[in-house]
């Protein structure tokens, strides 16, 4: 009997087998084991992985998993999700996961090739971004920035623990709903604190530049409006012309603003040229928008980056 006959069978693996005959295949001294007829379902770790691509979405994930799963986080942190890339080990590792979690809506832009490919194969993908309550940059181009409003995270949690429970073991399940809703708590939390610090600006200073257009979800939450970006559209892979700084300074100054904010992940030369220019005296705020720090730095928990950007938002802006 070939592999495939046992494969789908289910004669060696059991009712996990698809999970498992990943993994194995993954393993070559056990894919060379089972060529020769020899059992080698011990050599399988039944620990279920989970790849994220995020490390905004990794974090949240970890939380809700808990002990219950081993996750990898493909993005470093202070990285670009629009430009990562993945090596041949990370590509090899979303090919043999029990699950993917993407942020997708066109998002991880240097990834979905990667991510095409594992799904292509038999591996879950969840891609978050495509279960929430999405807005538009324009008609028909999804913004991908939905944590930026904490609300939409904690409807995202709802969304990753039932792929969850769905895609893993059941003897899970207990563990996973438990630690969901005890982060969950932490997020409503969280939303009551940035409600408070952005509700306590005035309505005539909620007024935002930045270096691209991140921050919809959160102007169209805590009505603020987002006046221009330095770099057009929502992407961080596109480059301003001439004529777009010059509307930027012009806009600066006819809507006094105060400050420009900036993403620590993104080059700030250019938010520093255009507030040297503007006329008008513009600081240049750096937030934590697109990715987390590392464990040592001021934003490496999503909870941690959300409450620094508000606290610097409403510090700026009143």
């Amino acid at each position: 009997m070939i592999l495939k006959d046992i494969f789908n069978n289910g004669e060696l693996f059991g009712a996990s087998s698809a999970k498992n005959f990943r993994k194995l295949l993954a393993v070559p001294a056990v894919a060379a084991s089972l060529a020769f007829g020899i059992t080698a379902c011990s050599a399988v770790d039944d620990t279920p992985d989970i790849v994220v691509t995020t490390n905004i979405l990794g974090d949240v994930v970890s939380h809700i998993v808990g002990d219950s799963a081993d996750v990898q986080v493909l993005m470093k942190p202070n990285a670009d999700p629009h430009s990562f890339g993945v090596s041949a080990q990370d590509a090899a590792a979303m090919e043999h996961a029990d699950l993917i979690v993407a942020n997708g809506l066109g998002l991880e832009e240097g990834l979905q090739s990667n991510v095409d490919n594992a799904k292509s194969q038999g591996v879950p993908v969840l891609e978050v971004g495509e279960h929430i309550d999405v807005i538009d940059y324009s008609p028909g181009v999804p913004d991908p920035h939905f944590w930026t409003d904490p609300a939409r995270m904690i409807a995202a949690t709802e969304v990753i623990e039932a792929e969850l429970i769905k895609e893993l073991d059941p003897s899970l399940t207990e563990s996973i709903t438990q630690s969901a809703q005890h982060y969950r708590e932490e997020l409503v939390a969280l939303d009551e604190e940035v409600t408070e610090l952005l509700s306590g600006v005035a309505p005539e200073n909620r007024k935002l530049v930045t270096n691209h257009n991140v921050f919809g979800y959160l102007a169209s939450r805590f009505n603020y409006t987002v006046i221009d970006t330095i770099i057009p559209g929502g992407s961080t892979l596109a480059a301003p012309s001439a004529s777009d700084l010059n509307d930027i300074s012009t806009a600066i100054e006819d809507n006094n603003v105060p400050a420009i904010f900036t993403d620590t992940s993104s080059p700030q030369r250019l938010a520093e040229v255009l507030a040297s220019n503007a006329g008008i005296d513009v600081q240049v705020v750096s937030i934590f928008t697109e990715s987390l720090t590392d464990a040592d730095g001021e934003a490496p928990t999503y909870i941690s980056m959300q409450k620094i950007n508000a606290e610097r938002i409403a510090s700026t802006l009143s």
